[in-house]
């Protein structure tokens, strides 16, 4: 059974670092395997320069800087159209702050994608305050790719009971069934030999009669659920986490569980929100 998640293109914010070189690439097979375009986007952001009273702001300096960065635009689509030349791709140097223009690219598209880090420079994509808010942000599904993207046809999902983390399961569920993978719910907790949750049993039950051919497990654990899933993420080719689980904080846009896995899982990491 075929499922397609969306139907949008597929962004990959890219800022010249090997990190997010990596994200376009993925992307790039994100995008074949969901059939829709790709679309590259580097974030042009003005340096703030100091120049004696009425001397000229920038004249050479800002078409170097310009040239720069569409050089680091057409390197990441160069390295997507080889790794997926059926794609179709282009690229676009925007100028701005990063969040505000690509959450706007996010608005219409299927999924955003962004490295872990980035060069640490003005404009950066690191998984820090930019890549955490958008992926508490965006109207579309987030991926950091983190680690060592793998094929290994597992996908591993956190629960815990919580609308967003069903909703998560949820898309798990979808991502599984486009790659023809098995799913591995993890649920952790410090009660494991309560049993499952009644409310999660029931919800993998639902998705199993939506994808009957699908393998799937639910896996309840000890321990702190960051910990648990960032152990399930060694070999996995994606974990899915929801925005926030039952612990958040009124009006945390990102829990966490969400942030500690966004930095230190061993696969990409999809934020469902």
């Amino acid at each position: 059974m075929r499922h397609q998640p969306g139907t949008g293109p597929l962004i990959v914010g890219v800022d010249g670092s090997e990190e997010s070189l990596t994200a376009a690439e993925w992307a790039a097979d994100e995008a074949r395997l969901r059939e829709v375009p790709l679309r590259i986007v580097h974030v042009f952001v003005l340096p703030m320069l100091y120049a004696p009273l009425g001397a000229p702001l920038l004249g050479p300096e800002l078409d170097s800087l310009r040239e720069t960065s569409g050089q680091i635009a057409r390197t990441a689509e160069h390295r997507a159209r080889a790794r997926a030349p059926e794609v179709p791709v282009e690229s676009v140097v925007l100028d701005g702050s990063p969040i505000p223009a690509l959450l706007q690219q996010a608005a219409h598209a299927s999924l955003m994608v962004v490295g872990s880090r980035g060069i640490g420079a003005v404009g950066t994509l690191l998984i820090g305050s930019t890549g955490v808010e958008l992926a508490a942000r965006a109207d579309c599904p987030v991926v950091v790719v983190r680690g060592r993207p793998h094929k290994a046809q597992r996908i591993v999902a956190g629960v815990d009971g919580s609308p967003a983390s069903l909703d998560a399961l949820a898309y798990a569920f979808e991502e599984a069934a486009l790659r023809g993978a098995e799913l591995t719910a993890i649920h952790a907790t410090d009660h494991p030999t309560a049993g499952a949750d009644p409310v999660i049993t029931e919800a993998i039950e639902w998705q199993t009669r939506r994808f009957p051919d699908l393998p799937a497990d639910l896996v309840t654990v000890p321990g702190h659920p960051a910990e648990a899933l960032i152990n399930a993420s060694t070999g996995a080719d994606l974990l899915v986490v929801g925005s926030r689980g039952r612990g958040g904080f009124r009006g945390m846009l990102l829990g966490s569980v969400s942030q500690a896995v966004l930095h230190h899982a061993d696969c990409p990491v999809a934020v469902r929100r």
